[in-house]
């Protein structure tokens, strides 16, 4: 057994002689083969990135003066932007199944698929929005690119619902007529338009989510005093703005489709996204900017091909110099702080591995620095945490189409005020308003007192917390949803499963509505604040976006299982239905909750292993000199 120290080096490479006062243009020259996004990304020779996370203005230029940027009143032009697009999301996620069913005349069941589909498909495709910001574009300019696009998409959107040529026959198509699926169903045109703009407005989701959240982050100084309690506070009220668009969906566009009509409810969306993108650019002047560091994947491509060739590599070789790093406070990596070497994933740190042959200007895809190592390791220990919250976005997705059909069978009726169907995932949204209304004058001084956080509690026992309390909500979910079916049965509804129960209320479902939005905050705020912290610093749009993909695998984890549970629990030769059979009385909703329970629970219990298991980062301040990392390495 031998044991080694691994040292950063900490003395500036000489310049190689012949250089001369050229040595700029043969560092271009050289480099640029391998970085065709950036030859001036890296340098080979000592140089480097100085203020890796230093602000810069629209045009990349330094602040003069930060006072008159960034800060709150630049993050709530921010905060417009994400309210227009999450009310244009939840407000087609609701309405669009049933536009599907009323207007397009598809089957519940496919149209409740395919918004689960476009859901998914625009959470998951945020990670290519997140590599565009923090490759090539930067935050703003993919959120004003992207922002576009939506408000394209939620136009053709309108279209479809206002012009007859995109829309089916609707004559002789009654209620009866519906049910037994003889109204006459869309053309192909019809639905591929449909799914077209559906999908253009999906894609533009996906290049303002990852972006959003960390560029209003981006609008505090880290340097200061108050910073962790301004970026705490930053990311309840960022949710807080989602919940308000949610609020306004479930609400003032439900009545308007009402009360004016689907196309006046899909062009209300377009108008409000319209006017957040008119806002969002009238902040441009107070908007601090962070500088793409350049292709996130090309540099993970460039660690693993470079750990790879020198696999078989020993840290005792007499070939071993230490692990190469830039000396001084500049950094390899254009928008990045200097990240100190861990322990973690050590077969990678062989990228950084510098030898003898590698000559003093190495090739990037045979020697990194230990920052690139550090970033792909820091990728691969976030996973573990937004992968566990993939379970909720799949209990919520189900939500929105499980619990409007239960909604259905029960009575909506508020005193003497009746409220519509769809409606009713408005109270989600209430539960998560009042939450983040008293979670500083509430939760944080009772929680303080618990567990002695200056915040109540961590980002990772918040987002604990939310998983154990979405596990009570869908076990309720099971109990109610078995006491309304065997009610329906007993009552004589067994076979109207569109005809409220006037003696059974709606707002029984108001316990699992009001536990899922408390799960929501406390699980979504203190992930997406953990993602942006521990993110690497060039690569936090990409972390962020590691939210979303969750998300959008929950979405199409929802209509896989949907799938799954039709296959196996229905057979149409023995005319046995299954769980989810289209007609909720005759159907098992509840076995499917208590499914769900035993899934949350089980994915719960991963995420305590993970959140113990998981280490918080620590990275090189900027003010000081290169330090020394040093740790043991055995090898036998």
């Amino acid at each position: 057994m031998a044991a080694r120290e691994i040292k950063s080096p900490e003395v500036q490479a000489e310049t190689p002689a012949g250089l001369g006062g050229n040595s700029e243009s043969v560092k271009r020259k050289k480099l640029g083969i391998y970085f065709l996004e950036s030859d001036d990304r890296r340098t080979a020779f000592g140089g480097g990135y100085v203020g890796g996370t230093t602000p810069v203005n629209i045009h990349g230029k330094p602040i003069p003066d930060l006072s008159k940027t960034g800060g709150w009143i630049a993050a709530f032009f921010i905060f417009g932007n994400e309210m227009a697009e999450r009310m244009a999301y939840f407000g087609l996620s609701v309405n669009m199944v049933a536009f599907m069913f009323y207007i397009m005349h598809r089957p519940f069941s496919s149209s409740a698929n395919a918004v689960n589909n476009f859901l998914g498909i625009s959470q998951v495709s945020s990670v290519l929005g997140g590599f565009l910001a923090d490759a090539y574009l930067g935050r703003y300019w993919t959120i004003a690119i992207f922002t576009t696009i939506y408000l394209a998409g939620l136009t053709g959107i309108t279209l479809c619902a206002t012009m007859k040529i995109f829309l089916p026959n609707q004559d002789e198509c009654d209620q009866l007529s519906l049910l037994l699926g003889n109204c006459e169903p869309a053309k192909p045109f019809q639905m591929l338009y449909l799914y077209t703009v559906l999908y253009v407005t999906g894609f533009g989701a996906a290049g303002i989510r990852p972006c959003v959240s960390s560029f209003g982050a981006d609008q505090f100084d880290e340097k200061s005093r108050d910073y962790k309690t301004h970026l705490d506070r930053f990311f309840n009220f960022f949710y807080l703005s989602v919940t308000v668009g949610a609020i306004i969906a479930f609400t003032a566009v439900v009545y308007i489709q009402i009360k004016h009509g689907w196309g006046s409810a899909f062009g209300a969306l377009a108008i409000a996204m319209g006017m957040s993108n008119l806002v969002f650019f009238i902040g441009t002047p107070l908007y601090r900017h962070r500088l793409p560091g350049g292709s996130p994947l090309t540099r993970v491509a460039q660690v693993l091909v470079a750990a790879f060739r020198k696999r078989k590599a020993s840290f005792s070789s007499s070939e071993y110099v230490g692990l190469y790093e830039l000396p001084g406070k500049h950094s390899a990596v254009k928008g990045s702080r200097k990240i100190l070497h861990t322990d973690d994933f050590r077969f990678l740190d062989k990228a950084a591995l510098q030898l003898k042959e590698d000559g003093p200007s190495p090739s990037p895809w045979k020697l990194c620095t230990v920052t690139q190592v550090e970033e792909v390791k820091i990728l691969i220990k976030l996973l573990p945490i937004p992968a566990c919250t993939i379970m909720l976005s799949l209990v919520l997705t189900e939500y929105l189409t499980l619990s409007v059909q239960q909604a259905y069978t029960l009575n909506t009726h508020l005193s003497n005020l009746k409220l519509p169907v769809t409606c009713m995932p408005v109270f989600p949204g209430l539960s998560i308003f009042l939450i983040l209304s008293l979670y500083y004058t509430t939760f944080v001084p009772v929680s303080r007192r618990i567990t002695g956080h200056p915040h109540g509690a961590s980002q990772l026992q918040r987002v604990g917390i939310g998983l154990a309390v979405s596990i009570l909500s869908v076990a309720w979910a099971g109990v109610f949803e078995r006491y309304r079916r065997n009610y329906a049965i007993k009552e004589g509804y067994e076979f109207s499963f569109l005809s409220p129960m006037p003696n059974l209320s709606a707002y029984w479902l108001l316990i699992q509505y009001c536990l899922i939005g408390i799960a929501e905050v406390f699980c979504i705020v203190g992930l997406l604040e953990f993602l942006y912290e521990e993110a690497p610093d060039a690569m936090r749009s990409i972390g962020s976006a590691y939210a979303a993909v969750a998300g959008g695998l929950g979405c199409f984890g929802a209509s896989i299982l949907n799938s799954i549970i039709k296959s196996v629990t229905g057979d149409r030769h023995q005319m046995h239905q299954s769980w989810l059979s289209q007609n909720i009385n005759t159907g098992r909703f509840d076995y499917l909750y208590w499914l769900l329970t035993v899934l949350s629970v089980i994915n719960f219990c991963i995420f305590l292993y993970s959140a113990h298991r998981y280490q918080y980062r620590a990275v090189q301040g900027e003010e000081g000199t290169t330090k020394k990392v040093t740790t043991p390495i055995v090898e036998s």
